[in-house]
């Protein structure tokens, strides 16, 4: 029998459509939005606001469409406002990037928010992405797992369900998207899963990568680049990597295209990974910013209304054919106990 507390249950569910599955769009990019809407509107015609306005209206029409949203305060605050009551609200809690001065790729907490003061503001979740590493030294290793422990401390306390994005990487081979680290990935995103799905850290839902670089699995890979991986090899490592979770996990899509997205997806399920749901971000909305960046806001809800739309559908219809609902990690809802928590006001 698993325990859960009332805030969290009610969010979770919030959180998830009607079958359980988290069905969300994430636009909570910051550092990276700003270098995507500056190239497509000229460094010379950019303005945040540019960015305030697509963020809310890429909210305001996708919504519609989606289980639940993942936003950043700094630059989504109008799309907080604007997207569509019935959808959940997960915002995110790091600051973005990370010092490049420290070793280890440290996460911070944005200094000036609580998980309180993000339920009070009306999130149903926190979301915190965490470089992660397994094989790092275990000094940088003990200081993220301590930093994850009092998170999840942090979130009991405040009733709300924590996601955590842990994205992998490697100190000695820094290019994500080469066939070296594509060698490698595969074992350290199931390690990874193996480490954060525990119970000290009270992760409710896991936000991971697919643990192979898709455009290298033989017969998906894109002209003129080599396979790292048989598909029977990929295959495996996408139910080791499921299996090695003991908590419910999502797949982000990581920026890739949306028929790379799709592709992962139904790959996944056909071979037996069990996730529950997935936050797709620029694989839904991506090619938008180059069209409201130089055409304005009527293009870009124009698209929105018809590509965007049509993105997020096929994404649902995948995700009712393979995703697991969340609940079904505890054994079903019959098998969740709620309790009542007392929170203070």
């Amino acid at each position: 029998m698993k325990r859960m507390s009332r805030g969290k249950f009610d969010k979770m569910q919030k959180l998830a459509n009607a079958d359980g599955v988290i069905a969300a769009l994430a636009i909570d990019q910051r550092g990276s939005m700003k270098k995507m809407m500056k190239a497509a509107t000229g460094p010379d015609n950019f303005t945040m606001d540019h960015i305030y306005e697509y963020k809310k209206l890429v909210s305001q029409e996708l919504t519609k469409y989606v289980s639940s949203i993942l936003l950043d305060e700094e630059y989504g605050f109008m799309g907080i406002e604007a997207k569509n009551p019935q959808a959940g609200l997960i915002l995110s809690y790091e600051k973005t990037g990370y010092d490049v001065n420290t070793p280890g790729r440290l996460p911070e907490i944005l200094p000036n928010e609580s998980l309180q003061r993000l339920v009070k503001k009306g999130a149903d979740a926190a979301k915190v992405l965490v470089y992660y590493n397994p094989d790092e030294p275990q000094e940088i290793l003990d200081i993220k797992h301590a930093f994850l422990e009092r998170l999840g401390t942090e979130a009991q306390a405040a009733d709300i369900p924590l996601f955590v994005e842990p994205i992998v990487y490697d100190d000695e081979i820094t290019d994500p998207i080469s066939p070296a680290f594509a060698k490698i990935k595969p074992s350290k995103v199931i390690r990874t899963i193996q480490e954060l799905t525990k119970d000290q850290y009270h992760i409710d839902i896991l936000k991971v990568e697919v643990p192979v670089q898709f455009n290298l699995v033989e017969g998906y890979q894109k002209e003129g680049l080599e396979a790292v991986y048989t598909q029977e090899e990929a295959a495996n490592y996408f139910k080791e990597a499921s299996e090695a979770a003991t908590r419910p996990f999502i797949y982000l899509s990581a920026g890739v295209p949306a028929n790379v997205f799709r592709e992962e997806l139904i790959f996944a399920g056909q071979h037996g990974a069990t996730f529950s749901g997935i936050l797709g971000g620029r694989a839904t909305w991506r090619d938008s910013v180059d069209i409201y960046g130089k055409q304005g806001a009527d293009a870009l809800i124009e698209w929105l209304d018809t590509t965007g739309k049509e993105n997020v559908e096929e994404l649902n219809a995948i995700l009712t054919h393979y995703a697991t609902p969340w609940y079904a990690f505890y054994g079903g809802l019959e098998n969740i106990e709620v309790f009542d928590l007392n929170v203070a006001d």
